[in-house]
């Protein structure tokens, strides 16, 4: 069964292709590869993600807040009307992040999100997480507001498999065809060479992962995909406002 919450620290790094390739074969004597990342394959995540007519949910979240929230439709790769998908709620408070997210139909989360009218708990779904976001969409005017898409490499420590290390590349997004069945397709956020690498942790950073950061002089870097997705998009906004006057 697909853990349907998590607690954990989160470190964002931007590196490059060439720290990458490094990385990943140092990080093999201490982390494995998860299932899906075997011999350096990726695995794609798909996202819709849900903000306010006056996009509160990410202006709070890149203005600095202590305490910060999202909802986020979310599938693994292309998925069909027939499939199951994960609604999630993630919220992050003074630097604890906290996700929470339950599997669901795909056509019964378009049309829940849409409605707002519940739908029946079925024995897949966590009727807890469910009631959780129904008070969430219920105090906020939601509606789909980007796709936001990147390919995964994920790595798990070999003695703490809550010690986990993720790669991200061919970050994507558009705002239109905003669902999750349409495909992967749109504008890159990186350049082509540039990976955002996520460091999850419960605690305290192994040592071992200290001294390979400091080697490799990697230092943490703030980064949200969907916030630097807003930010490009009010300054393409704004461009556009001034060519036309």
């Amino acid at each position: 069964m697909a853990i349907e919450v998590f607690n954990r620290y989160e470190k964002k790094y931007r590196i490059r292709d060439d720290t990458y390739k490094k990385l990943r074969e140092t990080l093999s004597s201490f982390m494995e590869a998860d299932e899906h990342s075997k011999d350096g394959d990726f695995y794609t995540i798909c996202n819709i993600y849900y903000d306010t007519p006056d996009n509160y949910l990410i202006r709070k979240s890149i203005d600095g807040s202590i305490y910060k929230e999202k909802l986020r439709l979310r599938s693994y790769g292309t998925v069909t009307p027939e499939d199951k998908v994960f609604l999630e709620i993630k919220k992050k408070y003074n630097r604890l992040v906290n996700k929470r997210r339950t599997k669901i139909l795909l056509p019964d989360a378009y049309e829940y999100l849409r409605t707002k009218d519940k739908p029946e708990v079925r024995p897949f779904m966590n009727g807890q997480v469910l009631q959780e976001i129904d008070y969430m969409i219920h105090r906020m005017d939601l509606s789909p507001k980007v796709f936001l898409s990147y390919d995964r490499c994920a790595m798990f420590g070999k003695e703490n498999r809550d010690f986990r290390v993720t790669f991200d590349r061919n970050i994507t997004t558009r705002r239109y065809d905003l669902g999750l069945h349409y495909g992967i397709y749109g504008d890159s956020l990186l350049e082509e060479d540039e990976w955002i690498m996520e460091v999850k942790i419960e605690h305290a950073m192994p040592l071992w992962m200290t001294e390979i950061l400091s080697d490799y002089r990697i230092y943490p870097a703030s980064f949200s995909k969907y916030g630097t997705e807003y930010k490009k998009y009010i300054a393409g906004q704004q461009f556009s406002r001034q060519i036309g006057e």
